[in-house]
């Protein structure tokens, strides 16, 4: 019997459209400790030079491109996701469920931008608003527009924690002003994040950075001072982390705990389900705000977002990505009015207040296209349906797996879908002496993270770092079942 998933408990609409289930965490940590603990099953060598000759025989055209870039752009890449082994990969076209190359190859788009695009890419009727308001008005006047005030009052009407909305330019962008706004708000310094979490590159959260109880080892360029106030607790240790709040209550409070409310890099360290709600307990306990980053779970776990599925109800809100249908400045901050007043806008004020800005922040041409496609998630249920599409790919990479004896660990929160195949990112690390003793592995982990993601580009699948899937609405029964049979074609190369 298949116990890999145990049901949502929650109820309503909103609360469950995007995750129809709960994964297991305690089952799910021990297939990752067994992963982990045995030999990598990577791709035969033999069948890697087949994977190299896709990329030397069909794809002349990219490695033309990726080596000019090198010579003005550091590394080739202006975008962290765009790098693949063994060179990036130029693309010319993205429609729906597919990407296609300049030299013409056509792939099934499980990257999806990195998770924006939840209708799927370049949606129709979004892309003829954006037009007609490039006709209209133009992308941007730096000026008060209509349709800014029309996806605040949408996403104040969508997601229970949030009563007022400020925009800004990204997800980083909108997790450094929640904390400086947490700051203001409570007269506090101290900030307790998840170790391996993702709140995007600032310096004072590049802290534990991926891999739990690293702190500041990928704080390269940063003054130690900028990360004086920042710690880290284990996920799903909450014993450590009332130890956190207790002994900062002595020296001044904790202004606020930091969460993805699924877990860590997007689950990819899953929290149990009830986890956020035993945060939001020692929050209020201790009385400090509770911050939910929904950069990636804002709207595509629901209309409510994480918040609505677990019942739980963040004093601040963090959103990004899918905010505005996957065009630029995606980014925002929401909360309780008596907070978000704090981030109360103009030049010269006297109010008390944490100053955040930006020149393209909240722009017609972002508001436009975040307005009308918050507006069709809502008419096409895509939340729902992606999510269903991502349990049925989940399932049959399940039995792929299974079926061919594999160690390796497919799970989906909805529509996102890990698949765990080196586990380079399931390694214990909750000490120096564990981080020194798995450095090496670590390596050898990530090389054959990158060739199980080159494998699966050579058999037309896209996806994010080799391990993990956003589904879309595009996503239908045909497009599953069609990457699951390139899945299939790659595992057979182990």
């Amino acid at each position: 019997m298949d116990t890999r998933v145990t049901p949502n408990p929650v109820d309503g609409p909103e609360a469950s459209s995007g995750i129809s289930r709960w994964p297991d965490t305690e089952q799910l940590q021990r297939r990752f400790d067994e992963l982990v603990k045995q030999p990598m099953r990577p791709v035969r060598a033999d069948a890697m030079q087949k994977v190299q000759r896709y990329f030397d025989e069909r794809c002349k055209t990219s490695k033309a491109l990726s080596e000019r870039a090198k010579t003005v752009i550091p590394g080739g890449v202006q975008h962290n996701l765009a790098f693949n082994h063994p060179f990036p990969l130029a693309f010319s076209q993205a429609e729906g469920a597919h990407l296609s190359d300049v030299d013409g190859n056509r792939y099934i788009d499980f990257l999806q931008a990195g998770g924006p695009t939840l209708l799927g890419s370049n949606y129709e009727p979004v892309r003829r608003k954006v037009h007609e308001l490039i006709d209209e008005c133009g992308p941007v006047t730096g000026l008060l527009h209509e349709y800014e005030v029309k996806l605040a009052e949408l996403v104040c009407r969508h997601m229970p924690g949030v009563e007022m909305l400020r925009l800004l330019g990204s997800g980083t962008e909108a997790v450094m002003g929640a904390v400086r706004l947490a700051r203001t708000f409570t007269g506090r310094k101290w900030i307790i994040k998840v170790g391996g979490a993702y709140h995007g590159w600032s310096d004072q959260l590049v802290y534990g950075m991926r891999l739990p109880k690293t702190g500041r080892m990928e704080a390269t360029g940063i003054p130690r001072g900028a990360t004086g106030h920042t710690q880290e607790c284990l996920p799903n240790d909450l014993d450590e982390l009332r130890r956190k709040l207790s002994w900062n209550r002595l020296r001044g409070g904790t202004a606020a705990v930091l969460v993805e409310p699924l877990g860590p890099e997007s689950g990819t360290r899953p929290v149990h389900r009830d986890y956020n709600r035993q945060v939001r307990q020692l929050c209020d306990e201790f009385g400090a705000l509770l911050v939910f980053d929904e950069v990636v779970t804002g709207f595509r776990t629901g209309l409510a977002g994480a918040q609505g599925y677990f019942g739980v109800k963040p004093d601040i809100t963090v959103l990004g990505k899918c905010l505005t249908g996957g065009y630029p400045m995606a980014g925002a901050i929401g909360g309780r009015k008596d907070i978000m007043m704090s981030l109360v806008g103009g030049i010269g004020t006297t109010t008390k207040r944490a100053f955040v800005g930006g020149t393209l922040s909240a722009n017609p041409l972002s508001c436009v296209a975040g307005y009308h496609a918050i507006l069709e998630m809502e008419r096409t249920g895509a939340a729902a349906k992606a999510g269903r599409a991502g349990d049925r790919l989940c399932q049959g990479l399940e039995e792929i797996i299974r079926r061919r004896g594999l160690p390796y660990v497919s799970y989906n929160m909805g529509s996102i879908v890990h698949l765990q195949t080196s586990g380079v990112l399931l390694l214990d690390t909750s000490s120096l002496w564990k981080l020194l003793k798995v450095k090496d592995e670590a390596k050898r982990r990530k090389h054959m993270m990158e060739e199980m993601g080159a494998a699966y580009t050579a058999h037309g699948l896209i996806t994010l770092a080799g391990s993990r899937i956003y589904t879309s609405l595009a996503d239908t029964d045909e497009v599953i079942d069609d990457a699951l049979n390139r899945f299939d074609d790659v595992f057979a190369l182990v």
